[in-house]
């Protein structure tokens, strides 16, 4: 899985040190792995539990977008006046609300928990949290980004940097260790298809329908901009890339800038394997940049109550 260092202007793990927990992250996901994956084949696993009637359906999506926690602590929300457990202290503890019957199944599962997990660690530290929005734990792109891509990448989505003094809000930064892609997102519906152009907005067609959708090269060429500028203040040497995806749509568009990639539904998928076969380590040039571009990253932010409680008496 990629790794999700930051998350909209959320406080992020990361940002503590970037130079531990990428490792850290695999470390973990390893061991968490194969723990799981033992218990399963033993033939442990928590069997579902049986139907409540009283429960509101509320609850009972709940408790099946939610298959396992990792951290063993209460779920209640009034967990902010207990100290977070230490990072080594993650083990699983299960939650019985799923039949698995196969290791794909069991696969699913894992990646949905780790999901949740990565979500945990993009908003909060030990001492700070921010409020996540409830729309990024259902976020199909987001899951896309970082169940299908492997370890070594590290993912930027939506991240809010501080540009002379202004807050810009960028679309998705991917750092490789061997490149930096800026990547813009044009989706709609299944086979549609896109008319690119220099004018404001392109043209969007889909069966008997037409309308004009805003240039997506417009937020596209800025990010790029603002991202070489960070690199090249930094003395980062990284190459970096743009790219439109649309992943289940066409893309035409004859004279199309040079330098930007058009991922559509005819190439995406070459794409996306190139990414995936990767399997260069974690460079120090990558963590380099992200360290630079993190820098950048605005933070919103409040310190736990029990840290606040400590502050206070001090």
């Amino acid at each position: 899985m990629a790794q999700l260092i930051k998350l909209q202007d959320y406080v992020s793990r990361y940002e503590t040190d970037l130079y531990r927990y990428p490792s850290q992250f695999v470390r973990l996901k390893k061991q968490q792995w194969e723990k799981m994956k033992q218990h399963w084949e033993n033939g442990d696993l928590p069997k579902p539990s049986p139907p409540v009637q009283e429960w509101t359906e509320e609850e009972k999506n709940s408790m099946k977008d939610k298959l396992f926690s990792l951290f063993k602590k209460k779920e209640d929300e009034e967990e902010e006046t207990i100290p977070e457990p230490s990072d080594e202290d993650l083990h699983l503890d299960m939650d019985a609300s799923q039949d698995i019957h196969s290791e794909e199944e069991l696969k699913a599962s894992f990646l949905n928990l780790v999901f949740d997990f990565q979500l945990r660690w993009a908003s909060s530290t030990i001492m700070e949290k921010s409020y996540v929005d409830n729309s990024y734990h259902y976020d199909e792109r987001l899951r896309y980004l970082l169940q299908r891509f492997p370890d070594n990448i590290f993912v930027m989505y939506n991240p809010v940097l501080k540009i002379k003094n202004a807050p810009v809000e960028l679309e998705t930064v991917l750092i490789t260790p061997t490149g930096i892609w800026c990547l813009t997102f044009l989706e709609f519906e299944e086979g549609t298809a896109y008319i690119g152009s220099g004018e404001r907005f392109w043209v969007k067609k889909w069966g008997d329908g037409e309308e004009k959708v805003l240039n997506p090269l417009i937020g596209l060429k800025r990010m790029e901009r603002i991202v070489h500028q960070i690199m090249r203040y930094a003395g980062v040497e990284l190459p970096i890339y743009q790219a439109v995806i649309s992943r289940n749509g066409y893309i035409d568009y004859p004279q199309s800038p040079v330098g930007i990639q058009f991922l559509d539904k005819r190439i995406h998928h070459e794409w996306f394997q190139q990414q995936r076969s990767s399997s260069s380590p974690i460079k120090s040039v990558q963590l380099k940049a992200a360290q630079a571009i993190m820098e950048y990253c605005q933070t919103t932010s409040f310190k736990r109550l029990q840290w606040e409680e400590a502050a206070s008496e001090e």
